[in-house]
């Protein structure tokens, strides 16, 4: 006899078992009196129902055999049957559910809706046709009614077709791809949008083809780009690798001698700090010379008087480098950042680490300085000078006094910053660590001298 279900929902029902459903016989008369029996019933899981209405729409020709397999044994001692997920017939359900799903999720992405030229009136304006891997337009479609719901539209394919008429989704015989338009005219808008939004250093064919199975590519406008991405990946990669010149570098002249270099950077504008500085506080001492110091940033009695290491932590510097033996007019002295960062607070002005982008703007004129002194040893004086050569990632807890070769210059190290001793939480450390640069310093010109 046929079947039939209908929900027992009742709270204690779902307390004791679950949200379930129950199968039952049509009545029919016993051939007797012709009363009707009383039905039987068989309950079965609601996931059951669900899955069902799901692998339905699989394409596999044995796809109703597994249903009635897996309901037979759910109604003939095996209730539990869904929860064990090694059992074969669980296992094939679910995978064959997972498809499907999977299916409809890709009609989502994938459909492309196209204008029509000249509706006729209560027909649909946006026509698209699509094939999906298995016959799931019927799972699909109501995303579409709530996405659009005040346009009439409609989905064509081989199968089936179904269209939105502003109440109800109405379903239809399958169409050939030749019913639904060719072309819209926003097509060429979309690619050329999403040609923009391509990155080339990403690509991945195999994964492309994967999540967007070549089958559909016919009726997705802008998967027409993928060969001609395709070729141009490699060059747009290098092109995306080549350096780029710094707003400082476009300043800098060709010119290397330090007054020329010096006259130039008073007027630089490659970064914002230029704007609330006094003045552009640039390197001064011999060139070419056998050692360069470079420190971050002018302080503030820096940028008032337009000279590097002429404030406390200049004159600290100077007690350090008389104590190691390193006269200062030997030295270029100069600072990775040429302007002075800082916060107000009431009159005084309060110094502010400068970024790593902030840095890297300047990086134009510390190169160029380099090439005007050849120094053949560079001390860089706290962590932002050393990271203006050897990148962010550099640590000077971890790296502080190791000598290394460097395309900069044959000897290089790095050292604490002057002020980083003057903040030292106490008298003991800001006496340890004024040791530790005088060590470093006396470390490194002893490498200069062998």
């Amino acid at each position: 006899s046929g079947l039939r279900w209908h929900e027992t929902t009742s709270a204690a029902s779902r307390k004791a078992r679950g949200t379930r459903a129950r199968l039952q016989p049509l009545g029919r008369g016993d051939g007797a009196g012709g009363a009707p029996n009383r039905p039987a019933c068989a309950r079965v899981p609601r996931a059951f129902l669900e899955a069902a209405d799901v692998v339905s729409c699989h394409r596999s020709p044995d796809r109703y055999a597994l249903l009635y397999r897996v309901l037979y044994r759910l109604t003939h001692g095996e209730p539990e049957l869904l929860a064990v997920a090694a059992d074969p017939d669980t296992l094939d359900l679910a995978r064959r559910k997972a498809a499907v799903l999977r299916d409809v999720h890709k009609v989502h992405a994938f459909v492309r809706f196209r204008k029509v030229a000249a509706p006729a009136p209560d027909a649909p304006e946006l026509v698209a046709w699509h094939e999906p891997a298995h016959d799931c337009l019927r799972l699909a479609a109501p995303f579409f009614a709530r996405r659009f719901p005040s346009m009439r539209w409609a989905i064509l394919g081989p199968d089936r077709s179904v269209e939105w008429n502003l109440q109800e989704l109405v379903y239809g015989p399958g169409q050939s791809r030749t019913s639904a338009p060719q072309h819209d005219d926003l097509e060429e808008l979309f690619t050329t949008y999403w040609r923009s939004i391509y990155n080339p250093a990403r690509i991945n064919l195999a994964a492309m083809k994967k999540e967007m199975p070549v089958r559909h590519w016919a009726t997705i406008p802008e998967t027409a780009s993928i060969p001609d991405l395709v070729r141009e990946s490699t060059g747009r990669v290098q092109q995306m690798k080549a350096p780029v010149q710094s707003a400082a570098s476009l300043q800098v002249p060709s010119s290397r001698s330090l007054a020329t270099l010096r006259e130039h950077a008073a007027g630089c504008t490659a970064c914002p700090l230029h704007a609330p500085a006094t003045q552009t506080v640039f390197g001064e001492g011999p060139a070419p010379a056998r050692v360069m110091l470079v420190g971050e940033q002018p302080g503030d009695e820096e940028d008032l008087r337009g000279r590097p290491f002429v404030g406390p932590a200049g004159r600290l510097l100077d007690g350090i480098l008389a104590e190691a033996g390193v006269p200062r007019d030997d030295l270029y002295v100069t600072n990775a950042v040429k302007h002075f960062k800082f916060e107000p607070r009431g009159k005084r002005r309060i110094h502010a680490k400068p970024t790593y982008g902030e840095v890297t703007a300047c990086r134009a004129w510390l190169d160029a300085e380099l090439e005007a002194v050849k120094p053949e040893l560079v001390v860089c004086l706290g962590a932002t000078a050393a990271q203006s050569f050897l990148g962010r990632k550099y640590q000077l807890t971890r790296s502080r006094g190791r000598l290394e070769r460097t395309r900069f210059a044959p000897h290089w190290l790095a050292t604490w910053h002057p002020s980083a001793v003057l903040r030292a939480i106490d008298a003991e450390a800001q006496e340890r660590m004024r040791a530790e640069m005088i060590a470093d310093l006396r470390l490194a010109y002893g490498a200069l001298a062998a």
